[in-house]
């Protein structure tokens, strides 16, 4: 049996999301789809984890397993010429055949896109923030994130998910030109958390709020004690590490 690594973009804008499911179009269904077509063969894609509908992705990792022997490069090209164009594959190589892209994925980090502008070039791939940012206050607000913490605060209330615990390594914001970005990185997400998050502190630095109130919507373990979301569409899974 081979096992197989793939590295997926795509455009989440058209989609429900990466997970299969009833009755709408997702990522993993399309990419499945084809990877039948061309195995002749059921194939279980198991992706390192969900994103929501409408988010993007640069480097979401997925892994299949075959009895097919592949040219790797010739059936990359193959898989690529039948995908739409929302979606390609940058980077496929076997690997182990126990590799698992979600149990073995150390890190995962996302990036969030917000344009204090109207563009028509950004409109589906940035969040619109038209208030003033204050990039060292968010810094400071953000390291109150690092750390295993429960994040029940910042997820979705109606999850499956019953551990809310997260190791977050990394949360940063900068600012290149008109843009800003909000990065992040852990162990993994819990449903909505990164755009939480986002929200929640663009909303406290606008009030400026102190690391005392961050510290309280944490303690509270209450989804609405946090500030509104950010719009999906200007987030970006960027890199899975293993």
């Amino acid at each position: 049996m081979k096992n197989y690594k793939l590295i997926i973009q795509y455009d989440g804008s058209d989609y429900a999301g990466w997970q299969i499911q009833a009755n709408a179009k997702t990522v993993q269904q399309v990419i499945s789809d084809n990877l039948k077509t061309l195995l002749k063969e059921d194939v279980n894609l198991i992706g390192s984890g969900r994103t929501d509908s409408g988010v993007h992705a640069i480097g979401q990792a997925a892994n299949f397993r075959t009895e097919n022997e592949i040219d790797i490069y010739r059936f990359k090209h193959s898989l690529n010429s039948m995908l739409p164009r929302d979606i390609s594959v940058s980077d496929m190589k076997e690997v182990e055949e126990n590799f698992h892209a979600r149990f073995d994925a150390k890190k995962r980090a996302y990036f969030y896109l917000i344009t204090q502008r109207k563009s028509p070039f950004y409109k589906n791939f940035s969040g619109f923030y038209p208030r003033r940012i204050d990039i060292n206050k968010l810094n400071e607000l953000s390291k109150n994130f690092l750390g295993e913490k429960d994040f029940t605060s910042f997820s979705r209330k109606n999850t499956e998910t019953e551990n809310k615990m997260c190791n977050v390594f990394n949360a940063q914001w900068r600012q290149k030109g008109e843009l800003t970005f909000f990065y992040i990185q852990a162990t993994r997400f819990l449903h909505g958390m990164v755009r939480t998050i986002a929200g929640t502190l663009l909303r406290a630095q606008e009030l400026n709020h102190s690391d005392i109130f961050i510290d309280e919507i944490f303690k509270s373990q209450n989804r609405e004690d946090a500030f509104e979301s950010v719009p999906a569409k200007g987030l970006f899974l960027y890199k899975v590490e293993y």
